[in-house]
């Protein structure tokens, strides 16, 4: 039986070449992207900002309504055409994908996932053919990441964000056609429901080595199926249970913006993998500011099944 492992873990990023959290405080953030500098809001970052020059290329201004909303403010015209309508490239490792300033003020990829697309490869160590599924696959970072290690299921609900998945898979010269999972890219890029997906692959009989799973608060399926993470989340979990055995090497799991507690997802997970071996933990994803004396941001939480000790 999986063992629940109580004590929280924690996570943190600390940027990379392309990446940096440069300073956060009163409820926003300044973080560089490239050669581009950005503020978003961050209403974690309770304390005072180190620095009093926050120069930026664009801000994001929130709306009213805490559930969303708002519009980003550029510096300039050239700015503005160069980030609102315009696309850069960044890299991780040997991956490269695009930066785009978009409606839901992200730049199109989540940089707090970094340690875990480092923690998934470790997983999968010695599997030179492994089968994994990017759920919630977004713009395919995740996927770019485990493709290193075999076939990816790449699926999400969105049209634009598989397209962008692709387009970022054909940056890193990993593109195929995504019909059968043709070398040297061995990916399926599918644009559906994720329960839905996932309840048919049951159906079918298939299993995977690994399965990361990153479902949003709210959203809404290809066909107007309406996503609740409270409501969804237990019978898809159940779901990937399924789809994976005493083989299989992990599961992780992240939530963003929920009132949850990684507790609470840790327990789910807990129930799910009762007849598996391994461990459930739980914990904080984080990013550390640049400097000697960087501080911690929190930025999400998590929840993940391991096949070992």
């Amino acid at each position: 039986m999986a063992r629940l492992l109580e004590p929280s873990t924690l996570l943190v990023g600390e940027g990379w070449s392309d990446y940096c959290l440069l300073d956060s405080g009163h409820g926003r953030k300044l973080e560089a992207y490239g050669t581009r500098r950005v503020i978003r809001p961050e209403p974690q970052a309770m304390w005072s900002p180190r620095c009093t020059d926050w120069l930026a290329d664009a801000e994001f201004v929130p709306g009213s309504d805490e559930d969303g909303g708002g519009r980003w403010h550029f510096a300039d015209v050239a700015a503005r055409n160069a980030m609102l309508q315009d696309q850069w490239v960044l890299g991780w490792r040997d991956l490269r994908f695009n930066a785009q300033c978009t409606p839901f003020r992200h730049l199109g990829f989540f940089p707090d996932m970094a340690p875990v697309w480092d923690w998934m490869d470790d997983q999968l160590d010695g599997l030179d053919k492994a089968e994994t599924l990017n759920l919630f696959g977004y713009t395919g970072v995740g996927s770019l990441a485990l493709g290193r290690r075999g076939a990816v299921t790449h699926v999400d609900a969105s049209k634009k964000s598989v397209a962008q998945a692709r387009a970022n898979a054909a940056l890193s010269g990993l593109a195929g056609d995504g019909s059968e999972r043709p070398a040297p890219w061995p990916v399926r890029w599918l644009i559906d429901d994720a329960g839905k997906f996932a309840a048919r692959e049951v159906r079918r009989g298939r299993r995977y080595d690994g399965i990361i799973l990153d479902p949003p608060k709210f959203g809404r399926g290809p066909n107007g199926e309406v996503w609740r993470i409270e409501d969804g989340l237990p019978a898809l979990v159940a779901d990937c249970r399924r789809l994976l055995d005493e083989q299989s090497r992990f599961l992780f799991l992240t939530a963003y913006a929920v009132r949850l507690s990684s507790l609470a997802l840790a327990g789910l997970l807990h129930e799910a993998f009762a007849a598996l071996p391994g461990r459930i933990e739980h914990g904080e994803l984080a990013i550390r500011e640049a400097g000697p004396d960087g501080r911690i941001l929190p930025t999400a939480i998590f929840a993940r099944w391991t096949n070992g000790s």
